[in-house]
C-alpha cells in the first residue's frame, strides 16, 4: 500500500511542477488535463502527508522512551502520547486504503450503454429489449437520466441494437460489470413443443469521455448525412437528419438516426464515437496488464459469458462471482441492487488483496 501511496506522491509533485510550466500554462487542452488529473490525487496525497507525519512523530516518541534518565511522569505522558498516535495511524492507514480501493477516475462518469442481440434470432432480440428495459428502470430507481442515441428495431418487436445514455452519480461505478455476453434460457413462446432455447445479448458499458481526455481530429472523421431509415415520427424519415460518422484510422462507425435534428444526431454520434475509441485503447491497455487483469471482474472483455437468466428455474447466476439468485422477474422489472452490489463488494476484495 505504501509503494502505491508514494507513487502517487510522486505524480502529485510531477503535476504540480508541470502546471508552473509557462508552456502548460499556455497549453488549453493539455493544461486542463492535468488540471483534473490533479484534483482527482489531492484528497489522498494530503490525507498520506497527514499519515506520514504522525508515522514520523510516532518515531521521535518511540526514539524517546528509549532514551535513558527520564522520570516517571514523562514516561507516563509519553507513553500515553504514543497510544493516541498509533490509534491516529490505523485510523488513517484504514482511510488511505479505502481511498485506494475507491481511486477509479471513472466511477463517477456517465456512460453510454450498448445492448446487441447475438445469437437467438428474435428471441435474442426480445431479450435484449428485456434488458434495455431492465437497466432503464434501474436507472429511474437511481434517479439517473436516461436518453436512447440509437436504436434498431425487427418486426416482432425486439431490438436488434439499442445504444443510450445514463447520466448521474455514480452510474459507471453500479454498472460497469454489466458488460460482456449475457445468456437467456427459456420456452419461445413460438415454441410449441415447449422446448427451451438459449439465446445471447452482449451490452457493452462505454464511460464518456471529455474532450480533455481524448483528442480526435477532424481530418480522420468521413461525415455522411442521409435519411433516416425505419419507424420514426412525422419529420424524421423525410429529411437527411441520419449521420455516420467513421474514424478513418481505427475504422470506427457509428451511426445516430433516432431525432430530427442533423446537428443533435452528428453530437450524439461523436459522443458514442469517442466513448468507443478511449474504451478500445483501455482495452489494449487492461489486456497488456495482466496483473491488473486479475484485479477486474469482467469488464473488459465482450465476449465473455458473465451471466445466466433461466425463466424455468427463475434463477439468474453471475459467473464471475458465482452468485445465483431466484428473482428473474424483479431482477427484469429494474431490482440490480442484489447483483451490484455483491460484484461491487467482489471487486473491493480483489483490490484489497492487491494493495496489502
Amino acid at each position: 500500500m505504501l509503494e502505491k501511496l508514494e507513487s502517487i506522491k510522486k505524480r502529485y509533485d510531477e503535476l504540480q511542477a508541470l502546471m508552473a510550466d509557462n508552456a502548460v500554462i499556455s497549453d488549453r487542452i493539455n493544461y486542463q488535463k492535468y488540471a483534473k488529473e490533479l484534483s482527482g490525487i489531492t484528497d489522498i496525497v494530503k490525507k498520506y502527508q497527514e499519515y506520514t507525519k504522525i508515522c514520523k512523530h510516532i518515531s521521535e516518541v518511540e526514539a524517546m522512551l528509549n532514551e535513558p534518565g527520564h522520570d516517571k511522569d514523562m514516561l507516563s505522558m509519553a507513553k500515553e502520547e504514543l497510544s493516541g498516535l498509533n490509534q491516529q495511524k490505523a485510523s488513517l492507514g484504514s482511510r488511505l486504503e479505502d481511498m485506494l480501493l475507491e481511486d477509479d477516475p471513472d466511477a463517477n462518469k456517465d456512460v453510454i450503454m450498448e445492448i446487441r442481440a447475438g445469437t437467438g434470432g428474435v428471441e435474442a432480440s426480445l431479450f435484449a429489449s428485456e434488458l434495455y428495459r431492465a437497466y432503464s428502470r434501474y436507472a429511474a430507481n437511481n434517479g439517473w437520466a436516461v436518453e436512447v442515441m440509437s436504436t434498431s428495431v425487427n418486426e416482432a418487436g425486439g431490438v436488434k441494437e439499442i445504444v443510450f445514455s445514463l447520466e448521474g452519480n455514480g452510474v459507471y461505478k453500479h454498472l460497469k460489470f454489466e458488460s460482456g455476453v449475457h445468456r437467456v434460457q427459456r420456452v419461445p413462446k413460438t415454441e410449441a413443443s415447449g422446448r427451451i432455447h438459449t439465446s445471447a445479448v452482449s451490452v457493452a458499458v462505454l464511460p464518456e469521455v471529455e474532450d480533455v481526455d481524448l483528442s480526435i481530429d477532424i481530418k480522420d472523421l468521413k461525415v455522411d448525412v442521409y435519411r433516416s431509415s425505419g419507424p420514426g415520427g412525422q419529420g424524421v424519415n423525410t429529411t437527411d437528419s441520419a449521420v455516420r460518422i467513421t474514424h478513418i484510422p481505427t475504422g470506427t462507425i457509428v451511426t445516430c438516426q433516432d431525432g430530427r435534428s442533423q446537428i443533435k444526431n452528428k453530437a450524439q454520434a461523436m459522443k458514442v464515437l469517442r466513448a468507443r475509441i478511449a474504451d478500445n485503447v483501455r482495452n489494449k491497455q487492461v489486456s497488456a496488464m495482466a496483473q491488473k487483469r486479475r484485479t477486474q471482474i469482467g469488464t473488459g472483455d465482450r465476449s465473455e459469458k458473465i451471466r445466466t437468466y433461466n425463466f424455468p428455474d427463475r434463477r439468474v447466476t453471475d459467473h464471475r462471482i458465482g452468485l445465483t439468485v431466484h428473482n428473474i422477474g424483479e431482477i427484469l422489472e429494474g431490482d440490480l441492487n442484489e447483483i451490484v452490489a455483491a460484484l461491487i463488494k467482489a471487486e473491493r476484495e480483489l483490490l484489497l488483496k492487491q494493495v496489502k
